[in-house]
């Protein structure tokens, strides 16, 4: 269980991959005055270092629980976590994977006792924390595990459009095979609750896509829509949930056929989430479904190459920010 979160309480941000944009990304939203409180999740000197390389003034602010964080222009409010070791902006450092890690660990357990109305995540690296032999699949997995929780569903968000994901992070060659009548009910379950307890639809309509081309052709192009997803529509009807497909991928995210629809379930990654970030790339907003937290976070990777260079784009971080804090508010007042 969760404690609800003071009504005061701050967003929790940490800062992601050291040697990437996140410290660039949390010290450009330092820049401008805010109207929620707010608290970075960070190495001070390590925010420090890299507003010198960009030329940003910052003025440190130490995190203290139950005084309220600065919302100041040009000032940002720290809970100082320490590094291993220096960080240099487009260098993987494998020695600074478990502070990653301790990051958003500390995160989930402020949001958990109430000390953080909700935590949203600048991007962390997979690739170095593997290198570090740390047991992580990702966010989102990992967020699911530090809470106990056993089906953590991804929903992207762009303004009116929303995207969740029956399977995330696997090889295509993997995805027809996690994919059961079963886990198909538990996760419409899991959407149909976020969008409800989040969101405020009193009965959303959720559309579902197919597996395969044209959603199988009457089984002449794949036989999973009749023997997986259609079955896993038809109980989720059972009990009371408003869903509607399985439809063609190639032509549910055509503007006139989302009009109906509240959100989208796709069946693999890559299958929703090209959509969603030619509509709204820079400007989409993941969102953790299932959690007993409010978690957010970019559509976009840690972008080693812009590191340091003053060039990161900081408008999903913002979105996601203002989206955490939107999330919150309506959680507290129902």
């Amino acid at each position: 269980m969760s404690a609800a979160p003071d009504p005061a309480a701050p967003i929790a941000l940490t800062c992601g991959e050291s040697a990437g944009i996140g410290p660039d990304l949390c010290l450009a939203i330092s820049q401008r005055a805010r109207e929620y409180p707010l608290v970075c999740l960070a190495d001070r000197v390590l925010l420090q270092e890299r507003a010198r390389l960009l030329g940003l003034s910052c003025t440190i602010h130490e995190y203290q629980s139950g005084k309220a964080p600065t919302r100041a222009a040009g000032a940002l409010t720290v809970l100082h976590l320490p590094l291993a070791c220096a960080a240099v902006p487009g260098r993987l450092e494998v020695r600074n994977a478990p502070w990653v890690l301790r990051l958003i660990e500390r995160a989930v357990e402020g949001c958990r006792r109430g000390e953080f109305a909700a935590m949203v995540t600048a991007p962390v690296q997979k690739s170095i924390i593997a290198e570090a032999g740390l047991p992580f699949m990702g966010h989102t997995e990992y967020l699911a595990a530090l809470c106990g929780t056993p089906l953590p569903v991804m929903l992207l968000v762009a303004n009116r459009l929303r995207v969740a994901l029956a399977t995330t992070h696997l090889p295509l060659r993997a995805v027809p095979d996690a994919i059961s009548t079963a886990g198909l009910l538990a996760v419409l379950g899991v959407l149909d609750r976020g969008l409800r307890e989040l969101f405020g639809f009193a009965r959303p309509r959720i559309a579902v896509c197919g597996l395969n081309p044209h959603a199988g052709e009457s089984g002449h192009l794949g036989s999973e829509e009749q023997q997986v997803i259609e079955p896993a529509l038809q109980q989720a009807r059972t009990l009371g949930l408003d869903v509607h497909g399985p439809f063609p991928a190639d032509t549910i995210f055509l503007p006139q056929n989302l009009e109906p629809y509240d959100a989208v379930l796709a069946m693999y990654h890559d299958q929703g989430l090209p959509v969603l970030k030619r509509a709204s790339f820079g400007g989409a907003v993941n969102v953790t479904l299932g959690l007993p937290i409010i978690r957010t976070s970019v559509d976009h990777g840690t972008a080693l190459d812009l590191a340091g260079t003053g060039r990161a784009d900081a408008g999903s971080l913002r979105a996601a920010i203002e989206l955490a804090v939107a999330l919150s508010a309506r959680t507290r007042h129902h």
